[in-house]
């Protein structure tokens, strides 16, 4: 199966290749391209078999995937919890302001830390967790501006975000045919309504609980009172915990 998880997140870089924004946008990042090699070894060890629970996230942060290619791929928990660490390319036009260092980064992601810190605490050993679980990303760009700053695909010119949300939604619909999740858990409101918009698309008669937690980013005053707390209540609140 997570041969099929790999030709289905191929054939959605081959779709969002080439694509061009306009400003603010300066320069794109697509983790599954420069860092495929921990992306796979992601997908191999822990993308088999069904699921019960499938978690989306919106598009790589900066410190996490784009440096792991992990979904929410904070360093320490891809290297130490899940144990994949291994060399990192360098995209195509990186931005100075925002180098690609892999796992040798020494920056944080905050969001990947609450996140995949929460999993870990409730699953102390990995592969309990991965057996009725998975986490994976909407989109695997990552837009910046000139300085630096990130972009998030809500900002972006509705006419050339269509294409990625085809080529994503695609992709998020052939990984729910093969998981059969029971409950489709978005990470934030975006991500819910992209599971909402796949399964229109592409899924009608699916039968999965749609829901979310709230998003772990340190950007949102709620997440930082406490999320680890939160989000364990809504998934006990939604069943799925």
């Amino acid at each position: 199966m997570s041969d099929k998880l790999q030709k289905f997140a191929k054939r959605m870089v081959r779709d969002l290749s080439g694509l061009i924004f306009s400003e603010p946008v300066t320069h794109v990042y697509n983790p599954l391209v420069y860092a495929w090699e921990p992306h796979r070894m992601y997908l191999e060890r822990y993308g088999g078999g069904e699921k019960r629970v499938l978690f989306l996230g919106m598009n790589p942060g900066p410190w996490g995937m784009a440096q792991t290619g992990v979904p929410f791929g904070e360093v320490a928990a891809v290297s130490e919890w899940m144990g994949i660490e291994t060399l990192v390319a360098t995209p195509e036009n990186e931005h100075p302001k925002r180098p690609v260092q892999g796992f040798g980064c020494p920056r944080s992601e905050v969001s990947g830390r609450r996140l995949w810190g929460l999993f870990s605490e409730e699953f102390p050993c990995v592969d309990d967790f991965f057996a009725d679980h998975f986490v994976t990303n909407f989109c695997p760009l990552v837009w910046m501006g000139e300085t630096g700053r990130n972009i998030t695909p809500d900002k972006l010119v509705a006419d050339e975000v269509a294409p990625v949300d085809a080529a994503c939604r695609w992709h998020l619909a052939q990984m729910i045919k093969e998981m059969q999740p029971e409950y489709l858990i978005g990470v934030g409101v975006f991500a819910e309504k992209q599971f909402k918009a796949t399964l229109a698309e592409h899924l009608p008669g699916y039968e999965g609980k749609v829901g979310k937690i709230l998003h772990p980013s340190p950007a949102s005053p709620a997440a930082n009172r406490g999320w680890a707390e939160v989000a364990k209540r809504q998934l006990k609140e939604q069943g799925v915990w």
